[in-house]
């Protein structure tokens, strides 16, 4: 960051080949670094967007998530209306739309979907479970940090729309609670 009234200088560390205080591009090697990291963290996590603003900076780091076919199938039964490659305990109705079921528990958040709190571990719950109001439901893995997502109401797990370790979307259906 460059203070009012004195030049920048930052001193070269070893393996640093004549870099100046700003690249061609303007960019100061601050935060070229903090891009780096920005984008590494998106690696690492596999969110697909990072926004931070420090100091009158403002940085977005974005990636375009490539699909194979492999993913394709496995993606499917959160998009379809009618799943086809559907995890074993989706719900059987033909023509059910997971996203308007009044049961429907959506992901609030981007991350990593798991059923259990650790591999090896039992399952927070299986199709026909009862549950109360506030039990976990399952866990979501966003940037390192464990979030338990609790059931908003009691009845019996209906459905259940993703497979464990599935990286999940705002507001993608997880789970039909009737």
């Amino acid at each position: 960051m460059k203070r009012k009234g004195r030049p920048e200088k930052r001193p070269q560390s070893k393996g640093q080949i004549g870099m100046s205080a700003k690249d061609a591009k303007g960019t100061t090697s601050a935060e070229s670094q903090l891009i780096r990291e920005l984008a590494e963290l998106l690696n690492e996590t596999g969110l697909s967007e990072i926004e931070i603003e420090k100091s009158g900076l403002r940085v977005r780091v974005a990636r375009q998530i490539n699909v194979t076919s492999g993913l394709v199938a496995a993606a499917a039964p959160a998009m379809a209306s009618v799943p086809t490659a559907a995890p074993a305990e989706a719900a059987d109705s033909p023509g059910l739309d997971a996203s308007k079921h009044p049961g429907a528990v959506k992901s609030p958040m981007v991350g990593t979907a798991y059923r259990a709190s650790e591999p090896g571990a039992p399952s927070f719950i299986e199709v026909g479970t009862r549950v109360a109001q506030g039990d976990t439901l399952l866990i979501i893995e966003a940037m390192k940090t464990m979030n338990q997502i609790p059931a908003p109401k009691a009845g019996t797990v209906a459905a259940i729309l993703f497979e464990n370790g599935q990286p999940v979307e705002f507001g993608e259906p997880l789970v039909i609670i009737e």
